[in-house]
């Protein structure tokens, strides 16, 4: 199988899936590959935190131009895999200087599948890109073509206790990656000082109390498969319940936008986990540590993409209240406005180069001591 990921995440899906039970676990870019039966495929996408998508490859072979594509596409039993009364939904990547078009790469492929049907049954599947019964995955590299089945669907950063957003919310798999970097483990409260949505909050807690993460989804693409198992997958969902932790500690998020506190809010009780979060209306820059005890920060600050912002300011307020009011801390944040770091005044301990979408960011650590070289300097 072939778990999807987020740039700089490939380390900690290979870490997650080692710990899951996969065999042969081998990492690439943006992407882990590794063994498992039927069951471990559930396993993967109700437990792993940082996959996208689980893919099931069912072929592999050297296409030389359309005509050969077509024909070994139309060699695949698909008759195994769904019915001819079914739907599909074909998705095709291509890197190759052959096959140049991705959406010309999909039709001849559902070409060559319905034609394989109507040759055996007289009638064929119809395409459903929203809800198929079968979802297939077509990644064309070079002339080296690999066909596989999503078993995931939707993609699995959509947890299914998102309801309510703000302007740039962060994406689930990119929260739960970057508390995963942070190396916070549940032994000390987290804070999130600009929480949005409530999202890293959310995570921080699955991680806390090891719930697994896609719980709450409405539907894996695997439900829909001839070969679904609707009793080995309770039994993998228990054996996974089986295994949450408690945990001893706080989380807090504030906001100074009221409609994000309320979002915050409404998105922590869908995921019924209003017993360790605790969110308020307030302003970050305004605040201060209650106690001495060590805190883990973890934010996405605004980048000036979708909000207008001074960055200047932003990020000089940013470094200056982590001196003054939250010593004996680790904040770290993610940014795509590097320029804007020299502002905050702190030297980072850390940088970590990440996407967040499509923009190029860094994932910065500072660590804030009491009385320290670092924030004496800088006082």
């Amino acid at each position: 199988m072939v778990a999807k990921t987020l740039f700089g995440f490939e380390d900690l899906l290979a870490n997650e899936l080692t710990q899951l039970g996969a065999q042969k676990v081998k990492k690439g870019v943006r992407n882990v590959t590794f063994y498992g039966d039927k069951g471990f495929m559930y396993k993967c996408n109700l437990g792993l935190r940082t996959a996208i998508k689980i893919l099931k490859p069912i072929a592999s072979f050297k296409v030389v131009n359309e005509a050969d594509l077509y024909d070994k596409i139309y060699k695949i039993k698909w008759e195994d895999y769904v019915d001819y009364k079914g739907t599909i939904a074909i998705n095709s990547t291509v890197h190759s200087t052959v096959f140049n078009h991705s959406q010309y790469i999909s039709l001849k492929a559902k070409d060559a599948i319905v034609d394989r049907f109507r040759a055996l049954k007289g009638e064929r599947p119809s395409i459903d890109l929203k809800f198929p019964d079968l979802k297939i995955n077509i990644h064309i590299d070079k002339l080296f073509c690999n066909v596989s089945l999503d078993s995931s669907g939707e993609s699995l950063h959509k947890r299914g206790y998102k309801t309510a957003t703000n302007i740039a919310p962060i994406n689930e798999v990119l929260a739960a990656g970057l508390i995963m970097l942070s190396g916070w483990d549940g032994q000390s409260d987290l804070l999130d000082p600009m929480c949005g949505s409530g999202t890293i909050l959310i995570e921080a807690a699955m991680i806390a109390c090891n719930i697994p993460p896609n719980l709450l989804r409405n539907e894996f693409a695997f439900e829909k498969w001839t070969d679904w198992d609707v009793d080995l997958f309770e039994k993998i969902e228990n054996s996974l319940l089986e295994k949450t932790r408690d945990f001893h500690h706080n989380i807090y998020g504030i906001d100074k936008a009221p409609s994000a506190v309320t979002k915050a809010i409404e998105n922590v009780k869908n995921a019924n986990l209003e017993s360790f979060i605790s969110i308020r209306h307030d302003d970050y820059f305004k605040t201060s540590k209650s106690n001495t005890d060590f805190l883990h920060i973890i934010f996405n600050p605004p980048y000036g993409e979708r909000l207008e912002i001074n960055m200047e300011e932003l990020y000089g307020n940013i470094g200056n209240t982590l001196k003054r009011n939250y010593s004996n801390s680790n904040a770290w944040f993610i940014t795509s406005n590097v320029e804007a770091l020299k502002y905050v005044g702190l030297r980072p301990s850390r940088k970590i180069k990440l996407f967040n979408a499509k923009l190029e960011s860094t994932f910065v650590k500072y660590e804030v001591y009491d009385g320290s070289k670092k924030a004496k300097k800088n006082l």
